[in-house]
């Protein structure tokens, strides 16, 4: 079907516009009827974040997302877009999207006053009708609401309180759309009084001059709850006129993490093949739960999902890289290789007084010795590693090193007493895949070293455990005031 160019033949076809917030809800109510996912990639909101937005958007609410970094904030509002109508008409050569049947600018008004059913129409795509910006404290009214443009004023002959002079901002091109602020509380707070009068009394001042402008937009924001107090706030009347205020969080368990991190991270690599093992998987998950509980990293900042997503792609590189060497086909990452993802892993977190003290590395590397063991204690609870704990003690020592191929790694592996054995007891492959058995040995390791069982010296060598790192009780303590040999 031809889609109509003029106001005279949009009239004709029986096109009726309707505001923003009711095209929302209306294409929300069909998608909920017949099934339909409504955010693709977002794992673990289905029964908190979710339901909320779809409240918001039944309500025809303005809403935040708040949330510290890294919990799809961006990629939530991002996607609202698929709500809005494939296509809608506007006058041809708008800024603002007007409406043919309802303009707002002067030059829309003008546009119908004078050519009237002839008047062109512009067809605008549903994903051009979104604005995003980030807020910052150097943004002004000009750059969100708009401000008076003195070429404008001398090309057209027009004086500078003419409506035809002004430039508009962002928020009027948004016009029946979306319109979503990025970390609100930065924004000064007299943006934000230009903000809420659009939203309540849809009409502001540029350069003095009052503009009457009955925006039609969705407004949404984001914002972490702590920069409330901390980088700056929001105004209360602005969120006064806020609907609903949607809490986001981190994924509640680790199966959670590693189905988003899955999804997100990028693991294809040529014609390798890469097989990432579970334990594997989970270790580089637990380390951002541990990340977020630990007092040395800073809870308002938060540990972004991302630091999984990008661990998890530095220990595949690693992997390849030793293929590469080693001239291996198949790519599986060992425990090693989460070591060697650390960079990944200090750049994700910001450190309190105490971490800053030991450095981002050591707590890093903390960080994965107890991830390792709380993974290891899932996978082979009830196993009994004994013998290879007291071949340690006899003062033998193994290093397998990040870049040795598998075959050369499982035969050092077969040095130790029962080690092999133990591991494959609750694992379901068997010792001819030598590059998985090797990567769920070292796990084993590792997880005899979290446990405190043996010890695992700075060049990822594992050994028993000396005397001088016991304690009374025979456990052994790090000592987190040395930092020689970390940073």
């Amino acid at each position: 079907m031809t889609k109509p160019t003029t106001f005279g033949q949009l009239k004709a076809s029986g096109y009726v516009p309707r505001p923003v917030k009711d095209e929302l809800r209306a294409n929300l109510i069909a998608k909920l009827r017949t099934g339909k996912r409504l955010f693709t990639g977002i794992v673990g909101y289905e029964e908190s974040v979710i339901p909320q937005l779809v409240n918001a958007i039944l309500s025809k609410h303005n809403f935040i997302l708040l949330g510290t970094r890294g919990q799809a904030k961006s990629r939530i509002i991002r996607q609202l877009t698929e709500l809005l109508d494939e296509e809608i008409p506007i006058i041809a050569g708008s800024e603002i999207n007007d409406n043919p049947f309802q303009p707002l600018s002067a030059l829309g008004r003008h546009q119908i006053d004078f050519h009237g059913d002839d008047t062109k129409i512009d067809w605008v795509k549903r994903d051009n009708r979104f604005v995003e910006k980030l807020a910052t404290p150097d943004v002004t009214i000009a750059d969100i609401i708009g401000d008076v443009d003195p070429i404008k004023a001398a090309k057209g002959g027009h004086l500078l309180s003419d409506e035809l002079t002004i430039h508009f901002g962002l928020l009027p091109r948004a016009n029946r759309g979306i319109f979503a602020i990025n970390e609100l509380p930065d924004l000064a707070g007299k943006i934000q009084v230009g903000l809420f009068n659009i939203m309540q009394e849809g009409d502001v001042q540029i350069k003095g001059y009052p503009v009457r402008l009955p925006l039609d937009v969705l407004l949404v924001f984001s914002a972490n709850p702590e920069d409330y107090t901390a980088r700056g706030k929001i105004i209360t009347p602005l969120k006064d006129r806020i609907g609903a205020e949607i809490q986001t969080h981190y994924p509640a368990n680790v199966g959670l993490g590693a189905s988003i991190t899955r999804q997100e991270a990028w693991t294809t690599r040529g014609d390798s093949e890469v097989e990432i093992p579970d334990f594997i998987a989970e270790t580089i998950e637990q380390i951002a739960f541990e990340a977020r509980d630990d007092n040395r990293i800073d809870k308002r900042s938060g540990v972004s999902q991302r630091l999984p997503i990008t661990a998890l792609e530095a220990a595949v590189s690693n992997a390849e890289r030793r293929s590469l060497i080693t001239g291996e086909t198949e790519i599986v990452p060992r425990v090693s290789d989460i070591y060697a993802a650390l960079p990944a892993i200090t750049g994700k977190i910001e450190l309190e007084y105490e971490g800053e003290q030991i450095g981002a590395n050591r707590v890093a590397r903390d960080l994965i010795k107890r991830a390792a063991g709380v993974i290891f204690e899932g996978f082979f609870l009830g196993i009994d590693f004994e013998p290879a704990v007291k071949w340690f003690d006899g003062g033998n020592k193994l290093l397998l090193s990040d870049t040795a191929d598998a075959e050369e790694c499982a035969m050092l592996l077969e040095t130790v007493p029962e080690l092999i054995e133990s591991t494959l007891v609750p694992l379901e492959f068997g010792r001819g895949e030598k590059a998985k058995l090797v990567s769920a040995c070292e796990f084993v390791l590792e997880g005899l070293y979290a446990q405190n069982k043996i010890s695992r010296n700075e060049e990822g060598g594992y050994e028993a455990v000396t005397k001088t790192k016991r304690d009374r009780r025979g456990m052994i303590y790090e000592d987190f005031t040395d930092t020689e040999g970390y940073n």
